[in-house]
């Protein structure tokens, strides 16, 4: 490893599709990279799950193979930077540290009947008005919900008292802590509709509908903070993360987009167009979502820059299931050359709507 004294900052980019680990100095500039590729589970037509442990284990050796690749000590790291897909969610056992069921993906819609339900009892004004969101599956209330049945039903003699839940960044920086911190910030907790989008707190009355114990839920902190420092024997080093954002968000705050007005598109896995609505919350009447961007905590004061997103849940993911589902490419990179071979699609067009349709829409199915 190298003994120079610059200090480095690491990022970690913990997608739908694959986990990364970056290393930037203080200009800005990345030092080098580690990616890897995310199993993807279908255990059913429309659902999606994760291995939470994969995640994990792909994290920390991402991390390690970014410094073997720059010969640079984590002892150079001033702080780890962490961005996560969203909404995906699990619950584990604090006292074994075991997932007690895969992590269920934002994209799953297993549990689009229990939101059907919800709707017809008109509960979607009342969750919109709470959270800024649409009542929809692509949320974390009702995966967590579904789990919690789930565990009880599998694991009878399951204690509640062992059980924690979390979005994907909770379950990273718990771990990364040796299972001190068990935490989130603003920006992904206004994507489980379950923050109360004003206090910026879980709301008691959306926990009650969705079943879900106010005690396995993490603490929500300000995006920019220090939520802990990595076990010692971790890396051989305490680095502090130093901030927690939706990985949405965070590529709104890194196209420099810090101010009302301005607007980034992300297109991944997904699509998303997100737009800093300043320190104002703005609500849309054409089912955009209204959501934290960014919170900071300024002399005392929480700082909030809030947002509105549309978002297409599946674009890339398409191209991943001609791959993986179809078989009908072996790369991504196919798909060019396949529609270069063609003067025009003769009238047919492809709706990327495998997990529904996202704003204006918001159609479920």
């Amino acid at each position: 490893m190298t003994t120079n004294t610059e200090k480095y900052i690491l990022a970690l980019d913990l997608g739908t599709t694959g986990n990364r680990a970056i290393l930037f100095n203080y200009q800005g500039a990345s030092i080098g990279q580690a990616y890897k590729e995310l199993t993807q589970y279908y255990p059913q037509p429309g659902w999606l799950e994760h291995d939470p442990e994969e995640i994990w284990e792909d994290t920390y050796a991402m991390m390690e193979q970014v410094f073997r690749n720059t010969n640079i000590s984590p002892s150079n790291v001033e702080a780890i930077g962490l961005t996560v897909q969203r909404e995906t969610c699990l619950l584990w056992d604090k006292t074994t540290g075991k997932p007690l069921h895969k992590a269920i993906v934002w994209q799953d819609r297993r549990t689009a009947p229990m939101i059907q339900e919800l709707a017809a009892k008109g509960k979607a004004e009342k969750i919109q008005n709470c959270t800024g969101l649409v009542l929809d599956a692509y949320f974390s209330a009702t995966k967590l919900s579904w789990m919690l049945e789930w565990v009880k039903r599998e694991q009878p003699n399951i204690n509640l008292s062992n059980v924690l839940a979390g979005t994907i960044d909770t379950w990273i920086l718990w771990k990364l802590t040796g299972g001190q911190i068990h935490a989130t910030d603003h920006s992904n907790a206004s994507r489980t509709m379950l923050m109360n989008i004003e206090s910026l707190n879980w709301d008691r009355e959306l926990l009650d509908l969705f079943q879900i114990p106010r005690e396995i839920m993490p603490e929500i902190k300000p995006s920019f903070s220090i939520f802990g420092k990595t076990k010692a024997d971790l890396l051989g080093v305490s680095i502090p993360i130093a901030t927690i954002l939706g990985d949405q968000q965070a590529a709104l705050f890194a196209h420099g987009c810090d101010r009302p007005g301005m607007l980034k598109c992300t297109y991944g896995t997904g699509s998303f167009l997100i737009a800093n609505t300043g320190d104002s919350l703005t609500k849309s009447q054409n089912q955009l979502l209204s959501t934290i961007g960014w919170t900071q905590k300024i002399n005392s004061n929480l700082k909030t820059a809030y947002a509105l997103e549309g978002a297409m849940f599946t674009t890339g993911a398409c191209i991943q299931w001609l791959r993986d589902g179809l078989k009908l490419i072996d790369s991504a990179a196919e798909t060019e050359h396949l529609a270069m071979q063609v003067e025009n699609t003769n009238g047919v067009y492809f709706v990327p709507a495998l997990s529904g349709l996202g704003a204006p829409i918001s159609e479920e199915n």
